[in-house]
Order: structure tokens, then sequence, then C-alpha cells
């Protein structure tokens, strides 16, 4: 069981990083990595977000999204706006917006290409089940 269990692991973070690769090599032809990528993704859906909010949607520290929006703003990508107290808003630029559609789009290819092995029944399925898995854990 221990075995089967870790080998379940090692096969989704496997896949989960070949994926990432592809995405990241896909992405620099827009001009963006996959972090930054990721960055602007989060701040499309939560316009006016906090640091602290888009660190957690984006699965890293609030110091490396920190580090992160600071890259996109100097790109003229990002706009940081004071908010109530010391809360500094994201919002995206027109530039940061065009980069995002290009990005959507690599994004889209690589994916259907990286889950092309599957039938549509058992993307769904596999969609289903890591669903069940974050929801049980809270992620």
């Amino acid at each position: 069981m221990r075995n089967e269990l870790q080998e379940l692991g090692r096969a989704v973070k496997q896949a989960q990083y070949r994926q990432h690769r592809a995405l990241d090599s896909a992405l620099s032809a827009t001009g963006t990595t996959l972090a930054q990528w990721d960055a602007l993704r989060a701040i499309s859906r939560s316009p006016g977000a906090s640091g602290r909010e888009l660190a957690a949607a984006t699965f890293q520290t609030e110091q490396a999204f920190g580090t992160l929006v600071g890259r996109l703003t100097a790109q003229g990508l990002v706009d940081r706006r004071p908010g109530h107290g010391r809360r500094l808003e994201h919002h995206l630029t027109p530039a940061g917006e065009q980069v995002l559609a290009a990005g959507h789009q690599v994004a889209d290819e690589v994916l259907a290409a990286c889950f092309a092995p599957l039938p549509d029944a058992e993307r769904a399925t596999l969609l289903t089940l890591l669903r069940r898995l974050t929801e049980e854990q809270g992620a």
C-alpha cells in the first residue's frame, strides 16, 4: 500500500512537472514566464486583491509574490494602488491584459497537448478526482 501511494504521489508530481516545463518553455515566446503569467492570471481573476491574497492564490510566499509583482510593475504589466490602510491593490494594465491573453492562447495549446493521451471522459474523471482531493484537504 505504501509503495502504491508513493508511486501515485510521484506520478502526480511528474505530470505537474512536465506540464510546468512545457508551459514555461512555450510562454517564453510571449515574453513571460509561468510564474509571471500565473500572477497576471490571479490578478485578472481578483482585481484589487492584496499581495497576501494573490500570494495564496499563486502558491507563493508573500515575499516571493512581492518580488514578482515588483518586476511585473516595472515592466508596465501591473499597477499597484493604495487601498485601505497599508494595503496595496493590484490591477492589470492594458499591456498586462495583452500578455495575459497571449498566455491564455499558449496555455490552451500546451495543455491540450499535455492531456491529449486522455479521452474527454477520462479528463473529466481526473478533474473530478483532483477537485475532490483538494476540497477535502482545504487546498
